[in-house]
C-alpha cells in the first residue's frame, strides 16, 4: 500500500503516539508545542540514499534548533537493536537528536511514509506541513545531480517559522521502500 498517497497533507494527526528512543526515553514526536515544529526523518541503516543524507540531516537539525525545531531520526527496521542504531548513527555522523526505532510502524502509518529517507515536518496544530524529500540531489534511483537546485525541506522549515504557507508541501522522495512489518519476521 502506498501510505504516501493515502494521507492528505494538513490532515490532523493523533499526537498521542508514544515510543521510546534508543536510550529508553519515552518520546511523543507528533506532539508539538505552539511556536515550534517537529521534524521526523525516516531512515534505514542499509539504504545508501538515507546514509548519503546523514550529514545534511544533522546540519538541518542543528540549524533548526535555534528556531524551535525538534528533530527525531526514525529507523523503520524493527529488528534493529539500540546498539546497532547507536553504532550506525555514529558511523554516519548523525547528531545528538533522538533516534527512535519504529518497531510497530506507528509513526510510519501515522505520517503516511513509505520510502526512506522521507522528511515529515509537523506543526503545533497537529498537521503535516511538509512531507517528502530533503532536496533534489537524487533525480531517480541511481541518478544524482551534480548540484542541488531545490532545498525542499529547508524551504518548508523556513516557511513554517516565518508564518508562511509552505509553497511545496509535498514532494516525492527517492530512496528505499519501507516493507510491511511482515517482511521483517524471520
Amino acid at each position: 500500500m502506498n501510505w504516501f498517497a493515502a494521507f492528505a497533507l494538513g490532515a490532523v494527526l493523533t499526537p498521542g503516539i508514544s515510543v521510546p528512543d534508543i536510550d529508553g526515553v519515552k518520546r511523543e514526536p507528533l506532539k508539538v508545542e505552539k511556536g515550534h515544529a517537529q521534524l521526523l526523518v525516516f531512515v534505514t541503516h542499509d539504504c545508501p540514499i538515507s546514509n548519503y543524507y546523514s550529514h545534511e540531516i544533522r546540519r538541518i537539525c542543528e540549524e533548526g534548533t535555534k528556531k524551535g525545531l525538534g528533530c527525531s531520526l526514525v529507523y523503520v527496521d524493527p529488528t534493529l537493536t539500540s546498539e546497532q542504531v547507536r553504532k550506525h548513527a555514529e558511523e554516519y555522523g548523525h547528531g545528538t537528536y533522538p533516534k527512535i526505532v519504529d518497531r510497530k510502524h506507528e509513526l510510519v502509518k501515522a505520517t503516511g511514509v513509505d520510502i526512506t529517507p522521507t522528511a515529515v515536518l509537523v506543526t503545533a496544530d497537529k498537521a503535516i506541513a511538509y512531507r517528502g524529500r530533503i532536496d533534489n540531489f537524487y533525480a531517480a534511483l541511481g541518478k544524482s545531480r551534480r548540484v542541488v537546485t531545490e532545498h525542499d525541506l529547508r524551504d518548508a522549515i523556513d516557511s513554517v517559522f516565518a508564518g508562511r504557507k509552505v509553497e511545496k508541501p509535498e514532494s516525492n522522495p527517492v530512496g528505499c521502500y519501507i516493507p510491511d512489518l511482515k517482511a521483517y519476521e524471520k
